[in-house]
């Protein structure tokens, strides 16, 4: 076991991404299947418990995620490689080249994780004292489960079966800790507790934004 901190630009990097089977069903399983199930299961949950605010969060947190996925696969499209890829080996199935429905069904709870790793009084500001505003509980929350993610990509990006494929030497666990974690629990903290007008603007949005690239890029063999 070890951790991978970038990208090594190697030529077996770039072979694995080549290798890379969208949407293939060869691996295909039922644990497909269950994750599914559980993934329903956890939603309907906080549903009939009536805990809307974990609702928001996991579709804020989950908006953003396949934002940055179609992102990250124009990327690929237009440059030959994308920013990060998953390999065939570790996964029943590609959804797009960066992510596999493990990993996508993952980051679809971790919203609602991150919220409720939170203090139950959200305005809670940490180090507030002698007149300081202290740091808000949300910021904090979300760096936090930012770096632990950057961290677990970092060991990823290590395993055998390159669960976790970086093959620019400029992309590793500082620019995925800045420029996709951090964004992705700072929607999760921050859009449950956002006024009701905007956090739909939000959720529709980013929704509407991926759905409508997904439309026309995959028929378009673009993702």
């Amino acid at each position: 076991m070890h951790f991978v901190f970038w990208g090594d630009g190697s030529q077996a990097a770039m072979d694995l991404v080549d290798a890379i089977q969208v949407r293939s069903t060869d691996n295909f399983n039922w644990t497909f299947i269950f994750i599914l199930a559980v993934v329903f299961y956890v939603y309907w949950t906080e549903i009939h418990n009536k805990k809307y605010d974990m609702i928001y969060a996991g579709l804020a947190l989950y908006g953003v995620h396949w934002f940055y996925e179609i992102f990250n696969a124009i990327i690929g499209h237009v440059t030959g490689y994308p920013l990060w890829s998953v390999s065939n080996e570790s996964t029943t199935f590609i959804l797009l080249i960066g992510v596999c429905w493990e990993l996508s069904m993952m980051f679809s709870l971790a919203g609602m994780i991150s919220l409720k790793m939170l203090p139950e009084d959200r305005s809670t500001r940490y180090f507030a004292k002698n007149g300081k505003k202290g740091i808000d509980c949300r910021f904090a929350g979300a760096l936090s489960m930012a770096l632990l993610f950057a961290l677990v990509e970092s060991f990823l990006a290590g395993t055998s079966n390159h669960s976790f494929i970086w093959v620019y030497s400029w992309w590793g666990v500082i620019p995925v800790f800045i420029t996709t974690y951090i964004p992705f629990f700072l929607a999760a903290n921050y859009v449950p507790d956002m006024a009701p007008a905007k956090r739909k603007r939000f959720l529709i949005g980013v929704w509407g934004i991926d759905a409508l690239l997904l439309i026309i890029l995959i028929p378009a063999g673009i993702i």
